[in-house]
């Protein structure tokens, strides 16, 4: 197994180098202090994948705001997603909040479609999105995403909280598997 990731990883393709996903970050999170500083936020990590875009992103607002994580997968360390699987909800009630949900990536966007409607049947004030990756197609689910990092063709993705068979998650960039869309 560890050949074929070395090996996923010396052939892809970086898309985005570690300056340039950090310029992202500091771009977001000017608009997420300009949006929410003062909206009490309650911030949910979308698990596994948003640990380190929202690591990232929280040092950089300045205002309160209390952190969560929720954990919902398609995945489950394949490469193509399949049924939403539930693991972890909010521990913090939603009801009448402002929530930030932070993602890796919004690809088709079912889980995190799923993870805002979640968050309004719990009766959330306010659902605001932020994902580090939004990939261009056309097979998207109906949500509008309030903050995106960067944009990129439909490329299967690795770095930066986003893997490749569970791994590369801390590769220092976001980089395009070759020959896998």
């Amino acid at each position: 197994m560890l050949t074929e990731i070395n090996t996923v990883f010396d052939d892809a393709d970086c898309l985005y180098t570690e300056a340039q996903v950090q310029q992202a970050f500091d771009t977001m999170a000017d608009a997420i202090n300009t949006d929410l500083h003062s909206a009490n936020p309650l911030v949910l990590c979308v698990m596994t994948g948003a640990i380190i875009p929202a690591g990232h992103l929280l040092s950089r607002l300045h205002f309160p705001l209390q952190v969560d994580y929720i954990h919902a997968t398609r995945y489950r360390g394949e490469t193509q997603g399949g049924q939403l699987h539930w693991l972890v909800k909010p521990r913090y009630e939603l009801k009448d909040r402002t929530i930030l949900i932070i993602d890796d990536i919004f690809d088709e966007g079912i889980t995190l479609h799923e993870i805002v409607r979640y968050c309004y049947v719990e009766q959330a004030a306010h659902v605001h999105t932020a994902v580090l990756v939004n990939k261009r197609h056309d097979r998207k689910a109906p949500l509008e995403i309030d903050y995106i990092g960067v944009e990129t063709g439909d490329h299967y993705l690795f770095g930066y909280g986003m893997d490749y068979k569970d791994y590369l998650r801390n590769a220092p960039g976001i980089y395009a598997v070759r020959g896998e869309s």
